[in-house]
């Protein structure tokens, strides 16, 4: 059995983060130095302050959704963390709903993250 306290204590409150888009939240997440990468050839937002000034700018707070975690592995300080986001409403591009399959891959020091990975795709 993996030991997942510490990666679910921080997806909960990264869930609450998202809710309410509330910068203190959002910036406690990450460490001064962490690393957010949203694409895989993007260069990655770098600090608590920008990840969370670019999580606030995307206004999800807004929008009604969903999302459901499980964490599928860890070594160390690494969690691979699956998730399913849907957007009963859609998205300000696209009418709803939609949904995303996630992986995620989070580095975390202490209890935040020094490196976030995201790789998203929409089901059809």
């Amino acid at each position: 059995m993996i030991d997942t306290a510490d990666i679910d204590d921080w997806l909960a409150r990264y869930q609450q983060a998202w809710r309410s888009d509330d910068p203190a939240q959002i910036a406690g997440l990450f460490t001064d130095k962490a690393r957010y990468f949203t694409a895989p050839w993007r260069e990655p937002m770098v600090g608590a302050q920008a990840i969370a000034d670019w999580w606030r700018a995307m206004g999800e707070s807004r929008l009604p959704w969903s999302c459901d975690f499980q964490v599928i592995a860890r070594n160390d300080d690494l969690s691979v963390v699956r998730a399913t986001t849907r957007y009963p409403e859609g998205t300000d591009g696209e009418p709803g709903p939609i949904t995303f399959s996630n992986l995620w891959l989070v580095t975390l020091s202490g209890d935040r993250a020094r490196e976030f990975v995201e790789y998203f795709m929409q089901v059809e």
